[in-house]
């Protein structure tokens, strides 16, 4: 663990995301069991599969954030790219990796080892393999890029297979209010508690139930002792303006 904080941004590849045929659940996923163990979501883009479009975002993305994951585009198929675009943006010789070649070659029967899936054996050039306990697949790390598969339940098992390699610092905890007055109301008091605690994360999301409209505050910070000082000082503008806490 470090006081530094540790970041990370993620690369969702995929036409599908984008044309809204899949619903993307990787990034709520990523974002909650990163901050368990310190690393901070800071950015997230979502681009189509197109070469250059991976290349050229990856290669801004990876000097800025500790930590880069993608997701998407790394299976069988004509349009899974992701993979020889990251051997590109590294500059790196792309081609078979004897490894991913032994693991596919263990899970699949030979019949069943078509051209297609032995693409998928195909990795960078010194890319240290992500075991995939699912479908075999392999992701695969190259620096501080994660390149993962899109479908969330193989990602998952395969980031809880290298999660422990991640160097995190300390964890974001937060605290929730919610009450039932308009966004509008409490916005003023809000900007008050936030410019007296400056490095503690105010969230303002407003809701409507039932025809009726409220908000739930949402506070961010590492040390307990703060989320806890500003959520009483939340609490109190809410009683001053009349309002109730759920």
């Amino acid at each position: 663990m470090t006081d530094k904080i540790i970041t990370a941004a993620l690369l969702i590849i995929g036409n599908e995301i984008l044309s809204g045929r899949t619903t993307d659940a990787n990034l709520s996923y990523l974002g909650s069991e990163l901050n368990k163990i310190g690393i901070r979501m800071k950015h997230t883009r979502i681009i189509a599969d197109d070469e250059q479009s991976i290349i050229d975002n990856l290669n801004e993305l990876r000097p800025r954030f500790d930590y880069v994951f993608t997701t998407g585009g790394i299976g069988p198929t004509h349009d899974d790219i992701t993979c020889e675009a990251v051997a590109k943006a590294f500059a790196l010789p792309f081609g078979p990796n004897r490894d991913a070649i032994q693991m596919l070659s263990e899970h699949y029967h030979k019949n069943d080892l078509t051209a297609a899936r032995m693409r998928m054996a195909n990795t960078p050039n010194g890319a240290i393999l992500l075991d995939n306990p699912v479908s075999r697949a392999p992701g695969f790390q190259v620096e501080n890029v994660f390149v993962l598969p899109g479908v969330p339940v193989i990602m998952q098992a395969i980031f809880e297979g290298f999660r422990h390699r991640l160097k995190g610092g300390e964890e974001m905890l937060s605290t929730t209010l919610t009450c039932d007055l308009p966004e509008g109301r409490l916005a003023e008091s809000l900007a008050l508690i936030q410019n007296r605690y400056a490095d503690v994360e105010i969230g303002s999301y407003p809701y409507i139930r039932l025809g009726k409209m409220g908000v739930s505050v949402v506070l961010r910070h590492t040390d307990q002792t703060c989320v806890d000082l500003v959520a009483g000082d939340v609490r109190q503008a809410i009683v001053d303006l009349k309002g109730n806490i759920f």
